[in-house]
């Protein structure tokens, strides 16, 4: 792999100049939450606080205010899946320079909207960020439109190195800053900033399970390109890091750690539930890592939250995933004889064992089904694991054969 010049804290202070009356000095709070987890001090640093909902609009601005009135002529075009898309939306429009974004077919609506109000033409093509980008590289090359990188750019790291400055002039003391990860801007930013400003601070990146392009690339020492990526945080799904946010992350940072789609729903929920805030997934890829204990936490901790930007209905679907994955919500089906009093009795024991009926459908036609017969799907409030394990067993022990959903 080619040698390339690493960021440095000069830059980042540059890039804090211009971001000056742009980008807001996001609060970092301690989670008694998460601090309960750990054992020690956590603190959250809440960039799902920021202009536009999420950290990007830093290094946007950083790289399009730098372009000269000649070279922004025929505007900028990006590639993202959401929040990037938004950060160069508002940067093109703050610096008086048009903006098209190409974002894939399967983006958040509420996304694709903001980007647009933001003053930007959208683009939706593609299945992934992958298509998205090619497609915008090629608009790029056509239309003499500057390329803006979502990460794999000096003046985008520098941006996103400005959290690292906050963290630092915020916090006394630091063990460990966790960040989510994708292409890796963020971290390269954070990481180049405090390797600079404070000494033995470890660095932890986090990227989703289905989307980890980092591991397998700082195995094989260069990038490697996913050939798929799927995971419900669309911010951090992309297929490779840049070559310049890999040499950072091989410089900088400690470790990298993988959480799956379920943990994330889990970190979602708890995050709404004990903190009271509401994050995208990919913003709680940091609160993910700490629940599950992953990368060798040292107290005091920060957990970065990059972003809030997440669709209500992709809210509703993730809290329902989170609440089954911590044993509060069962879906399960059954059959009963097409009796009057059956769905009767079953309810009722369900109701003995302590359990919360939220949702019934009861067919009596289907494939499979005998005559004389219901097919019944439930939905279920439960209390935990335990609970859960125990109603099936209950309703087993009366001669429902259960099918979890």
């Amino acid at each position: 792999m080619r040698t390339v010049e690493l960021v440095g804290l000069a830059d980042i202070e540059e890039a804090r100049q211009r971001l000056a009356g742009v980008a807001v000095r996001t609060p970092l709070d301690r989670s008694r939450a998460l601090s309960d987890v750990v054992g020690g001090d956590v603190f959250i640093k809440c960039e799902n606080l920021q202009r536009t909902g999420s950290f990007k609009i830093r290094g946007a601005y950083n790289r399009i205010s730098r372009i000269s009135p000649e070279g922004g002529r025929g505007g900028v075009v990006a590639a993202s899946a959401g929040n990037h898309a938004q950060g160069v939306a508002l940067a093109a429009t703050l610096s008086g320079i048009s903006s098209t974004v190409f974002m894939p077919a399967g983006a958040s609506l509420p996304k694709i909207e903001a980007t647009k109000r933001y003053g930007a033409e959208v683009q939706l093509v593609g299945k992934d960020f992958g298509e998205a980008y090619a497609a915008s590289s090629e608009f790029a090359a056509t239309c003499d439109a500057v390329f803006v990188h979502p990460f794999d750019h000096a003046d985008v790291i520098a941006g996103q190195g400005t959290v690292g400055c906050e963290i630092s002039e915020q916090m006394d003391d630091i063990g460990t800053v966790v960040v989510p990860m994708g292409g890796g801007g963020l971290i390269s930013g954070v990481a180049a900033a405090l390797r600079s400003l404070r000494t033995g601070v470890r660095m932890v990146g986090v990227q989703a399970a289905g989307a980890a392009s980092f591991p397998p690339s700082l195995e094989r020492g260069a990038p490697v390109e996913l050939r798929q990526v799927s995971t419900i945080a669309d911010g951090i799904a992309a297929n490779a890091p840049g070559q310049l946010t890999f040499a950072h992350v091989q410089a900088y940072v400690d470790e990298v750690v993988t959480v799956t789609d379920e943990a994330l729903a889990e970190a979602l929920l708890f995050s709404a539930e004990r903190m009271k805030l509401v994050l995208e997934p990919a913003g709680a890829a940091g609160v993910a890592a700490v629940l599950q204990n992953l990368g060798g936490l040292e107290p005091p901790v920060v957990v970065l939250l990059s972003g809030g930007n997440i669709d209500p209905l992709l809210l509703l679907r993730v809290i329902r995933f989170g609440l089954g994955a911590s044993g509060r919500y069962l879906a399960l089906r059954t059959r009963l004889s097409d009796r009057p009093g059956e769905l009767h009795r079953l309810l009722g024991l369900i109701a003995q064992a302590g359990a919360n009926v939220v949702g019934v459908e009861h067919h009596r036609e289907g494939l499979g089904l005998h005559v004389g017969e219901v097919d019944v799907a439930l939905q279920v409030e439960t209390k935990g694991p335990d609970h859960i394990e125990a109603l099936v067993r209950g309703l087993a022990t009366s001669g429902y054969i259960i099918e979890r959903l």
